[in-house]
């Protein structure tokens, strides 16, 4: 407003200096509405040639991430400094876009008058990093080598970065040893990566060795080193540099104290976090935040809270990451009044436009199932972000309304707005969820943007070919990654599974391990399902004690997939004995896989025992009535199949009506159970009833007992199909 007044009351015409100095300005404390107006005025008074303004508002708009407006201003530049190439590649980097910051580079480098300093190789070399692109890095290794002034420590420390990023850890730490100049952040970077890279017995040892050299570290390297164990979860390295900072007098430190905290909350060691926070004479907004958010994370909102009132008591004013600290825990929660609470105190201190409190507010509307809420959050804020666009996107996926997220990604590319990898992953698993073609559709936009290199968007489009049926594509993208990590083999290894190719997923293990890359929860988790499909009892039992053996403590899903796997191979009584010896109390989806092993081999007893366990354990889950159902059905107990029916009735357990569709000519085709609204109904039918008779003729003989008992249940799924079946007894 002060360049409001400024205009007003000012006849002389501002110069470059105080335009450029006012967006500056604007870039700091994001007032993008100012920003727009001083962008109209340097277009008016003829300013929009000065390279001065236009690398300002180069700036701008790159800080507030509106990328293609800053592209605008730098293509209507006609002259282009080295600070405006800068600007420009920096900012695409930071906000995601390495692909178009690399193609910028390229671009400079054909301009004579135009020599790329430090700050744009180290711009580029982290877009490199971003996006795993090891050729790319490499060249700027050898042009940095070939034009010799660039070899200082700056420069240096990004190129050990991306070496590290990049899974080249030999070659990293060869450059860290190679070059004799050192910083505090050459020591942090090197023993980052070593941790990133689960080298952590080598980090360990690093620091060890800085220690050695005679070379103490200070509050900056005990704080970023203990920075990185937060990030990296490395409890065991960050108890050490605890200890050493202890010894040398650092823990005092506000900085390396609130380092500490932070480490602490990360590690999920919420008592260790609580006492250095209590050591602390006077508290800071950071180490306030760092414990929230410890808090937070572990779902002890009372805890959070309790820290929030006394952080206003001390008359503290909460930043932005203390409320989408708070909304993350009511999140976790669904603690909608409490969010509502939060959503005014936001409303009252003049936050509610900051898009990181936006995109938690929505969060927490959609996860409470508020989604109308949630959207009216969305749509009061007039210039959105794509984090913003994400977390409505995100929002809509995860309640399964994947068409309304297909809508709304229609309408950010309608107003401009860049997607980012976050935005692909997600809409990837919306395409998934709904086994349609646009999935393909993403695939196609992501290989033009460069996303499709991120190894978590590798991940979703792997896993959205799975799910979509198209195994070769699938397959062809895993060989065609270069840099597999464990999610990327897991995704693969499940894949194989749930497809019934056991001996496939078991070779995919064996390989992974001789890449040296480590099996987690998950990846069990699809060994021992490929197991359980091909009925390898002895198989799936060696890789069970091996994931004990390897320290991963069993979750329901592997308790699951070794019930199955012994009820699939008609052993439903040992699926039993494994239940009843399980060190933690069996979840309904464990009683669920005897039950379904039980239908199978038409053991009554231990069919009725299993499913009334699993009743007991989740009394809102259909599943388990419609099981208990159909062997009662299976025996003539219709008596018991009615009392199942009101039992149903009386717990409000509703079962959800079958639903499938098909995506023809550009459109979909759904159909519901009992829905025979479809405007060629006649015609589908017809051509159902010529499929039925057909399956007769080769001798398909339909369960005419689970028929019943889902009619007897009330579940008259495409009535015309079912009366055909019973026709047949």
């Amino acid at each position: 407003m002060v360049f409001s007044d400024f205009m007003r009351g000012c006849d002389e015409k501002p110069n470059e200096f105080l335009l450029a100095s006012v967006m500056c300005a604007c870039a700091q404390i994001g007032m993008l509405e100012l920003g727009t107006q001083v962008h109209d005025f340097v277009v008016k008074s003829g300013f929009i040639y000065n390279v001065y303004v236009g690398t300002a508002m180069i700036n701008f708009y790159a800080e507030l991430g509106k990328m293609d407006d800053a592209r605008m201003v730098f293509d209507e530049l006609k002259e282009k400094s080295l600070v405006t190439w800068t600007t420009i590649i920096t900012g695409y980097c930071s906000r995601g876009q390495s692909d178009v910051s690399l193609e910028l580079f390229h671009e400079l480098m054909g301009y004579a008058n135009v020599v790329p300093d430090k700050y744009i190789i180290s711009s580029v070399l982290s877009a490199c990093s971003r996006l795993h692109y090891l050729e790319g890095g490499m060249q700027m290794h050898a042009y940095v080598l070939r034009r010799g002034s660039f070899m200082d420590v700056s420069v240096m420390n990004v190129l050990i970065d991306f070496y590290l990023k990049c899974g080249r850890v030999r070659h990293g730490r060869r450059l860290f040893d190679q070059f004799a100049v050192k910083d505090a952040i050459s020591w942090t970077i090197m023993i980052a990566g070593y941790m990133q890279n689960s080298f952590d017995t080598d980090a360990v040892q690093l620091f060890s060795e800085l220690h050695k050299l005679g070379w103490t570290p200070d509050d900056f390297v005990c704080s970023s080193i203990l920075t990185a164990c937060g990030s990296l979860e490395a409890l065991v390295l960050g108890v050490q540099v605890h200890g050493y900072a202890i010894k040398v007098n650092l823990e005092p430190d506000e900085f390396v104290k609130s380092s500490l905290i932070d480490m602490y909350s990360k590690c999920n060691s919420l008592t260790d976090a609580r006492r250095a926070f209590d050591s602390v004479v006077h508290n800071n907004v950071v180490s306030y935040n760092a414990m929230i958010e410890g808090y937070s994370r572990q779902d002890k909102v009372e805890e959070a809270l309790n820290l929030f009132h006394g952080m206003r008591h001390e008359m503290l004013q909460p930043s932005v990451l203390t409320f989408v600290s708070l909304l993350a825990a009511s999140a976790s929660l669904s603690a909608l009044d409490l969010s509502k609470q939060i959503h005014g105190l936001v409303f009252k201190m003049g936050m509610r436009r900051n898009m990181f409190i936006i995109s938690a507010l929505i969060d927490v509307y959609c996860t409470c199932n508020f989604l109308q809420d949630a959207r009216l959050v969305f749509e009061e804020i007039n210039e959105k972000d794509v984090v913003v666009w994400n977390a409505m996107l995100f929002g809509y996926t995860r309640k399964l309304e994947s068409e309304e997220a297909l809508k709304l990604y229609n309408q950010l590319q309608e107003v401009g707005e860049k997607a980012n990898e976050f935005t692909f992953v997600v809409m990837i698993n919306a395409a998934s969820s709904l086994a349609s073609c646009h999935g393909q559709q993403f695939h196609s936009q992501l290989l033009k943007t460069g996303f499709d290199l991120d190894s978590i968007v590798r991940n979703a489009l792997l896993d959205m070919y799975a799910k979509c049926g198209c195994l070769q594509d699938a397959h062809k993208l895993f060989n065609t990654t270069k840099k597999k990590d464990v999610a990327c083999w897991n995704s693969m290894i499940s894949t194989c599974a749930n497809h019934g190719q056991a001996e496939q997923a078991l070779s995919l293990y064996r390989q992974m391990l001789k890449e040296g890359v480590q099996p987690n929860y998950v990846t069990f988790v699809g060994l021992l399902s490929a197991c359980s499909h091909a009925g390898l009892v002895e198989v799936g039992l060696e890789h069970f004690n091996t994931m004990l053996s390897c320290g991963i403590e069993p979750g329901t899903e592997h308790y699951a997939c070794i019930v199955s796997l012994y009820g699939r191979a008609g052993k439903p009584t040992d699926a039993k004995e494994f239940i009843e010896k399980m060190p933690v109390k069996p979840a309904a989806i464990v009683w669920k896989s005897l039950l379904s092993s039980c239908q199978a081999t038409g053991d009554f007893e231990l069919g009725t025992y299993a499913a009334e366990k699993a009743i007991s354990s989740d009394p809102a889950d259909s599943g388990s009535y419609i099981l208990l159902s159909n062997i009662y059905a299976s025996k003539g107990m219709w008596a018991q199949v009615k009392k199942i029916r009101e039992r149903m009735e009386r717990n409000l357990v509703v079962k959800e009506p079958g639903c499938s569709w098909i995506e023809l000519n550009d459109g979909a085709h759904v159909f519901v159970a009992k829905d025979k609204s479809h405007r060629k109904a006649d015609l589908i039918f017809s051509v159902l009833d010529k499929l039925i008779q057909g399956m007769k003729a080769i001798g398909s003989v339909p369960d005419n007992d689970a028929i019943l008992a889902s009619w007897a249940l009330g579940e008259k799924a495409f009535g015309a199909f079912c009366q055909d079946l019973l026709g047949s007894s």
